[in-house]
């Protein structure tokens, strides 16, 4: 009897067991499915996400399917992939390039889901990008590197932070054909990394940084770029000017009580370790 009671109870423990995983499991996928409807899905998930890559790996605005997504988007609801498509088309200047009727249903669009506040909130998102980039570019003054940063919620006026200039350009200058790199490269998986620019007689070492947001895809970017002629031709052929160049890469405006070395690397500093290539250690 004692037995038959044991089983019973192990049984009646089992089935309890199982009953709630089922229903935590339905719970999580009802609590998904409502924050899916509330929130919608991702612009890349329908067939008229308005970007392709040509068979040259070229990414590619589509023009068309901006237009089926447009309309789609206006007779059914969702925040998150019609937000998504309308910081895609003020990337691209699509008010000029769509028919006047069109342009209208893009107003009605673009009001519907507050388009307005989409370039806001990318502004407020990149305000801290913006502090980081100023600070790298004071802590490297005056030796032919420059970075920038990239606002491409509108393209034509993108550049919006520019520390130690070697490019020329000017805040609010536009991001040329950066959107669609970027994009193509995102599509494709690809960094932008350590890439040569030669320019006429100008050469630069450069590297740009998408900044991703999940909401709109790629709406940033931060840029560095080496004036490498500038390093090659008028530092390193002068002792003075490479003394120079390193005690300027060198400054510093104060002194921290502080420690960034591992315990063990700190306990070799003490006994003399000079730097971490220091081969007698």
């Amino acid at each position: 009897m004692i037995k038959g009671l044991s089983g019973d109870v192990t049984v009646n423990v089992i089935a309890s067991i199982i009953a709630s995983l089922v229903l935590l499991a339905a719970g999580f996928l009802w609590g998904k499915y409502k924050e899916r409807r509330k929130y919608g899905r991702k612009l890349e998930e329908y067939d008229f996400y308005p970007y392709s890559v040509t068979r040259e790996n070229f990414g590619e605005f589509n023009l068309n399917n901006f237009r089926l997504g447009m309309h789609y988007f206006l007779k059914n609801n969702d925040y998150t992939a019609a937000r998504q498509l309308i910081f895609i088309g003020e990337q691209n200047n699509v008010r000029n390039q769509l028919e006047p009727a069109e342009q209208k249903v893009y107003e009605r669009l673009f009001a519907k889901y507050d388009g307005k506040r989409i370039a806001d909130d990318t502004s407020e998102y990149l305000e801290n990008f913006a502090k980081l980039v100023r600070l790298i570019g004071k802590s490297f003054p005056n030796l032919g590197i420059e970075i920038l940063l990239h606002d491409l919620s509108n393209p034509s006026h993108s550049l919006v932070v520019l520390e130690n200039n070697v490019t020329g350009r000017n805040l609010r200058d536009g991001a040329t054909n950066l959107v669609i790199d970027l994009k193509k490269r995102q599509l494709l998986n690809e960094d932008k990394l350590n890439y040569e620019l030669n320019l006429g007689a100008r050469r630069f070492k450069c590297t740009t940084i998408p900044i991703i947001r999940k909401e709109y895809g790629v709406v940033g970017a931060i840029c560095i770029n080496v004036d490498a002629n500038y390093l090659t031709e008028e530092i390193l052929t002068n002792a003075e000017k490479i003394r120079a160049f390193f005690t300027t890469f060198c400054r510093t405006d104060m002194q921290i009580d502080e420690n960034i070395l591992s315990r063990d690397e700190y306990a070799k500093a003490l006994k003399g370790k000079r730097h971490f290539k220091d081969e007698r250690f």
